[in-house]
């Protein structure tokens, strides 16, 4: 019988077959500590609450411009930016990096000095003075020290103010006056509002304004619409007044900015115009003099009409070998430009130049060298991002090579041409009179002079309309503008009732994950591979035989559910049966169910008896409430007593009778191992039909090991919530060792409110009609 398997039924077979989650017993597990989640609720709740009150709404604050991207749209140029020679298409997606840069955040944060704030230091919610500031703080010289600095300040009249500090208070200063400390020195000024803030305190906290510009790039969003094309501005802030005023001064910076870069290259343009004027100037007054002092000197009023047809070719032939010439100046000047190694410094002017291939590959280097420079200075040039850029000003440069060559051969052609016409203009006049000849070389110097000249100051007035223009190609579609936040209470209720059911549910999960007991059958089926041949609720009343007491009908049920399956764990054995109860440590219910079970066997007319054999902790005797002072097995197996003296009646059933432990001997495990102990049991086997053991738990001492030689069946108790994982281990020894006869678990302890696990019972069944009537 020892190694006999038999299939057992059980009051709770069915649940731990069920694949899907018990989610109504999760909901109960939780459920009993709903104090815990009322409380976690309350406090998220609450805070939730407060932190609504004390958060400041954040609006919005966008803004659009639209830029006029030339490179895309060459017909739309206006009449005024035809004047405009240096005039370059814009890239814009360079625009958008350009619009955050560091240099102009900076600016945007000096003059609107974002890096002093001032709150109001007379309520919880540190109000931002930002638009009502009473008074203004003004740094004269900074100290250099780039920390941050607060200064509470105490307006007592309207004349003067105190710093407060952990100190104490400060001397009285007045208003306009310079003062010095760690930050340098500084003033403080009053504004508008300033009378209504009399006798109160303001905090006035100043950053390092490196740290604002930082802020500040991070916080404003710069978004390309690449088909209008259209940049759109967006900023928060807890003052919409102040947001609108970073972006109108964003946008006010970004347009000058775009001015003097667009200057820039009509500057060089400029430049080399002056300086070739001024050479001019004094070339054409000598040519002038030289004509003046030749015809005072001669006397010369008059050319002849022959004279004057050669005069006029070899000043037309001059004008055009000039032409030429000013285009291989300007030429050589380019070619200089892209042969050099380096890309600084500004692009060759295309004065004079006629070729419009040459021009547009010049004005797009111009473009390509003004955005390197304009990367360059908030990027470092080993940045990868400059790698298509170089790329673009190598190949372009490469393109105007090959056109300078093409173009600079057919103006020395021309050039060598024009020469030749002058040498025979020149061997015609030869016939001319010396004094007529003198005349008209002194005077087609001076005609070439003023024709270059004239025609150099009407391009210095063109470019000088262009330089003067403030037309960028940035125009401002909507001004920034703000709209009422809408409210996020919903958001923070969501997260404090999620944060609220959270916190106890990860607690009470990560509790008993901590505590590592066993909570339902399955874990106990699958680490021992033993049956659970029953599962016993917690007793929850005071009565230790609950299975006698009346209205305790499930655990009743349960007992008999046990009673059951002992009968087919002996195959219907009328007598002489013996069941041992053990566990793995102290508490976890063996002597309790031991009690029951007799009382439960009792009940069908079963002659039963209780060997208290754990003599070291006995509690039989202290559930069925037995006289402690009785004679027992350790008296019995030290011969001191007969068997006739030891049995004594349980109290709780006729047919129920007990033998205590006696008492705690020195060395239970010798007396457990006495001959005579075997020889009891089978006078016992014939005078009763079961005769029930309790052992002492069988991981702390071997006792129960020794008894196993007596016992026909071993019920190993373990309980819910109580007994370790770990002894789980041990109970799979044992089971895989095979030294307790016909092991088999009971389930105690179940708490299905506690753990979520069991069964609800409903004890209406076994109500009468009467007493169901009566309590409803």
């Amino acid at each position: 019988m020892k190694n006999e398997r038999l299939f057992l039924s059980s009051a709770y077979n069915d649940q731990e077959h069920v694949p899907q989650k018990d989610i109504r017993g999760l909901f109960t597990k939780y459920l009993h500590s709903w104090s815990f989640f009322l409380i976690s609720l309350a406090l998220t709740f609450s805070i939730a609450y407060f932190y609504i009150k004390s958060t400041k709404p954040v609006y919005d604050i966008k803004a659009t411009l639209a830029i006029t991207d030339e490179k895309k749209s060459p017909d739309a140029k206006e009449a005024l930016a035809e004047l405009d020679v240096t005039a370059q298409p814009k890239d814009i997606e360079s625009e958008v990096e350009f619009i955050k840069s560091r240099p102009l955040i900076r600016e945007v944060v000096d003059a609107l000095q974002l890096a002093t704030n001032y709150k109001d230091a007379n309520n919880y919610k540190h109000s931002d003075l930002y638009v009502n500031t009473p008074v203004r703080f003004k740094l004269i010289h900074s100290s250099g020290d780039a920390s941050d600095l607060s200064l509470l300040i105490f307006i007592k009249d309207a004349n003067s103010f105190v710093i407060k500090s952990s100190n104490g208070e400060s001397p009285m200063y007045n208003f306009n006056t310079l003062l010095k400390n760690d930050l340098g020195t500084w003033e403080l000024t009053k504004t508008q509002n300033f009378d209504s803030y009399i006798g109160k305190t303001i905090n006035i906290s100043v950053q390092n304004p490196e740290d604002v510009v930082t802020l500040y790039q991070n916080a404003i969003a710069v978004t390309l619409n690449k088909d209008a094309p259209v940049i759109e501005l967006e900023l928060e802030d807890e003052i919409p007044e102040r947001g609108k005023e970073i972006l109108n001064q964003l946008i006010t910076a970004y347009k000058i900015s775009s001015i003097e870069d667009k200057n820039k290259v009509t500057q060089s343009t400029l430049k080399f115009i002056d300086d070739r004027l001024s050479t001019l100037t004094g070339e054409l007054t000598n040519a002038e003099k030289n004509v003046e002092g030749f015809k005072s000197s001669i006397g010369l009023t008059d050319i002849s009409s022959k004279s004057k047809f050669y005069l006029d070719n070899v000043q037309s032939n001059d004008s055009r070998l000039n032409d030429v010439n000013i285009q291989l100046n300007v030429i050589e000047g380019i070619e200089r430009y892209v042969n050099s190694s380096t890309s600084s410094g500004n692009v060759p002017a295309t004065l004079g130049i006629s070729d419009p291939g040459l021009i547009s590959l010049v004005d797009q280097l111009s473009k390509l060298q003004l955005q390197h420079d304009r990367l360059l200075a908030t990027t470092p040039e080993q940045n990868p991002i400059f790698d298509p850029l170089n790329r673009q000003i190598k190949s372009t440069k490469a393109q105007i090579k090959e056109t300078i060559v093409s173009i600079k051969s057919s103006l020395l052609s021309v050039q060598r041409e024009l020469q030749q016409n002058n040498s025979g203009f020149e061997a015609s006049i030869k016939d001319i009179p010396g004094q007529e000849r003198q005349y008209i070389s002194i005077k087609r110097q001076q005609s070439i002079k003023e024709n270059l000249y004239i025609y150099l100051l009407q391009k210095k007035e063109e470019v000088s309309l262009s330089y003067a223009s403030t037309i960028t190609g940035i125009r401002t579609v909507e001004e920034p503008y703000f709209i009422a936040p809408k409210s996020k209470k919903q958001v923070p209720y969501v997260l404090a009732l999620l944060l609220g059911l959270g916190v106890p549910v990860s607690f009470i999960y990560g509790r008993d994950l901590l505590k590592n007991k066993v909570l339902t059958r399955s874990e106990i089926e699958k680490a021992t591979g033993a049956h659970v041949i029953c599962e016993l609720n917690q007793n929850k009343g005071d009565v230790q035989i609950a299975v006698l007491e009346k209205g305790a009908y499930a655990i009743t049920e349960q007992f008999r559910s046990l009673r059951t399956n002992l009968h087919l764990l002996y195959q219907n054995k009328p007598n002489g049966r013996v069941t041992m109860f053990t566990s793995s440590v102290a508490g976890e219910g063996k002597s309790f169910i031991a009690s029951n079970m007799g009382a439960a066997l009792a009940a069908t007319n079963r002659k039963v008896i209780i060997l208290e054999l754990d003599m070291r902790r006995p509690k039989i005797s202290e559930i069925l409430k037995l006289k402690s002072d009785q004679p027992g097995l350790s008296n019995y197996l030290t011969d001191e007593i007969t068997l006739a003296e030891i049995i004594q009646p349980s109290g709780i059933h006729h047919h129920l009778d007990v033998i205590g432990a006696g008492p705690i001997p020195d060395n239970p495990s010798e007396l457990l191992d006495n001959i005579k102990l075997d020889v009891l049991i089978n006078k016992l086997r014939s005078d009763y039909d079961d005769i029930l053991i309790d052992t002492p738990p069988l991981h702390l001492v071997t006792d129960a090991l020794l008894l196993a030689r007596i016992c026909d069946v071993t019920l190993y108790v373990v309980k819910q919530g109580y007994t370790d994982k770990s002894e789980l281990t041990f109970i799979k020894q044992m089971v895989k060792e095979d030294k307790l006869p016909n092991f088999n678990i009971v389930f105690n302890g179940i708490q299905r409110s506690k753990y979520g696990y069991g069964y609800n019972y409903d004890n209406s069944y076994y109500v009468n009609p009467k007493q169901r009537k009566q309590r409803s």
